[in-house]
Parts: C-alpha cells; sequence; structure tokens
C-alpha cells in the first residue's frame, strides 16, 4: 500500500523535515514518549547529532506530518532499515501511524531495502498497530536503571590496565573496537569513523570526559564506554559500551560501568541508565551489577 492509497486525515500537509526543526521534533516525539512510559528519553541533541551524519540525507529520509505550521507527526529511515516514527496522542486513531508505516515501507522498497523495523515501547499504541500490521518481533530491548544512591560494585583490572579519558590518539582505536563489537550481532553496514565523529563529538554538549577507554598495558584500546548525562534529567545513561572479544571476562565491562557513572556524578548525574537488547546477551551482566529494568522495547520489522 503506497502512501496515496493510505487515508491521511483532510487537512493535513506532509513535507521532508528541516534541520531547524529539531526543537519540534523534540517535543513531537518526547509527548509520545510520556504517553506511553511515562518518561521522556529522548533528547533534542540525539535527533541534532544523527542529522549531522555525512551519510543522512534528512531531506530524502523524512516525512513531517502537518497542522498548519503543528507538527503532528513524523517518519524517518536512518542507515540501511532503522525506521523512526511518532504521532502527537492527541492526533492518535485517524490513521497517521498506518500512512507513516505505508511511507516508511515505500521508502525502504525504492532504496532495495529487504526489511524495515522500528523501536517502540512494549504493549504501546505503536507495538499494537505494527503487531496489526504484519510487523514480527526482531528482538528486545531493555531500558534498565541504577538506583539512585547505589554504586555498582567494582571490580579489580588486571595488572597495569587501567580506565580512562580517551586522548586524541585512541579515537579511532577506540571506534574499531566499538563497531567490531557490535556487528558481531547487529545486522548493518560499518558505520563511518566521520559518522561515528558527528554524532559523538559533534554532539551539542559533548565534553572529552564523556568518552572513556580502558587500555592494557601497552596502551592498546580493549574497551570503550561513552556516557552522556540528559539535557532534560540528572541522569548519566551509556550510550555504547564495547569490550574487544580478546579481552573479554577480566572485568573490563565492570570497570568500564564503575568509572562511567562515577564520572557522570562528578559532573552533577544522580542515577544512571543504560540500554541492551537480546542480540547481545548482556542483560544479566547489567542485572548482577545492581541495575533494574525500568522499561521494555521491541523492534518491530516487516520484509519488504
Amino acid at each position: 500500500m503506497s502512501p496515496e492509497a493510505a487515508t491521511l486525515p483532510p487537512g493535513l500537509t506532509t513535507r521532508p523535515l528541516k534541520t531547524s526543526e529539531s526543537r519540534a521534533l523534540f517535543e513531537l516525539i518526547a509527548a509520545q514518549e510520556l504517553e506511553d512510559t511515562g518518561k521522556v528519553d529522548i533528547e533534542e541533541a540525539d535527533l541534532i547529532s544523527d542529522w549531522a551524519k555525512p551519510s543522512h540525507d534528512l531531506a530524502a529520509s523524512s516525512i513531517g506530518v502537518f497542522d498548519g505550521d503543528r507538527l503532528v507527526a513524523y517518519a524517518e529511515l536512518m542507515g540501511q532499515d532503522r525506521a523512526d516514527a511518532a504521532v502527537l496522542p492527541a492526533y492518535r486513531g485517524r490513521g497517521l501511524g498506518t500512512w507513516l508505516a505505508s511511507w516508511l515501507r515505500d521508502l525502504g522498497r525504492s532504496r532495495g531495502t529487504s526489511v524495515v523495523g522500528m523501536p517502540v515501547p512494549e504493549g504501546s499504541a505503536g507495538d499494537r498497530l505494527l503487531a496489526a500490521l504484519g510487523y514480527r518481533i526482531r528482538w528486545t530491548s531493555w531500558v534498565l536503571a541504577l538506583p539512585e544512591g547505589k554504586q555498582i560494585p567494582s571490580r579489580d583490572l588486571p595488572a597495569d590496565y587501567a580506565v580512562r579519558e580517551a586522548t586524541e590518539a585512541d579515537l579511532r582505536p577506540a571506534h574499531d573496537v566499538l563497531e567490531d563489537a557490535f556487528l558481531e550481532w547487529s545486522e548493518r553496514e560499518r558505520e563511518s569513523y566521520e559518522d561515528f565523529a558527528a554524532s559523538t563529538f559533534g554532539r551539542p554538549g559533548y565534553e572529552p570526559w564523556n568518552f572513556r577507554v580502558a587500555v592494557d598495558p601497552a596502551g592498546e584500546v580493549v574497551g570503550v564506554s561513552l556516557v552522556f548525562i540528559s539535557t532534560e534529567s540528572p541522569t548519566a545513561y551509556i550510550a555504547r559500551l564495547a569490550v574487544r572479544p580478546d579481552q573479554r571476562n577480566k572485568g573490563i565491562a565492570q570497570a568500564l560501568l564503575v568509572d562511567s557513572f562515577e564520572v557522570a556524578r562528578q559532573h552533577g548525574a544522580t542515577t544512571s541508565e543504560l540500554n541492551t537488547d537480546s542480540r547481545t546477551g548482556a542483560l544479566s551482566l547489567y542485572e548482577k551489577v545492581g541495575m533494574a529494568t525500568r522499561s521494555v522495547w521491541v523492534n518491530r520489522a516487516v520484509d519488504l
């Protein structure tokens, strides 16, 4: 079904989004998240940094639905098959979600993509809609939180290993560690260093302390953590965490967690979070160190 065949309510207009509309889109997604999960996880910085990636063409990859000048729904295709969409809660039940899903499928087909998937809170209106449209669950994700006042138990590193802030010389090796680790289970193209740099160092508010590395006695990067503090609350969250395969089971991941959350507390964070999904097998690690599930998401996908 094409977007033209789906029902778009009369009086609404559509066009690609503009980079100047990051705040309007943040407010739209935040309203949907608050309705579905009771908490806002999205930050405007997430949108700005994603849109800064050289590989991403916002005009060719997004659609906004407007009621007059007000953005009331949107959809966007990021990379190979990652879709995102949102509908303002007051505009639900009018067929906008179905229209957006159709638009995304058509865009994916035009690019030769074999599957399009989207993260949605488990049991939410979006989850129910995609299930009704025939989307299957590809994987489950958990947002995990470390309660205020609780700390992850420290764990000694092997002799002469260290966890510290990354230096300029660490950045490209750290990117390799992250990509090698994530591509063990993630079915996507390798992210270029330029895209990584745009979404990391180019992120609004980025500071050097956000980039943590574990190094071996020779100074080689063997583990990486990217930790940020939310602009909406004093919450630290780890955006990415990885350890080189040959260096696992040495306590490096736990040491990076301890370091990341501690340095974030020094910069004003009072709670700490991260997310993981069923492809990584890491849920039990985080639960063992005292983190608890705050919300559950599913990635629903459809074959094209």
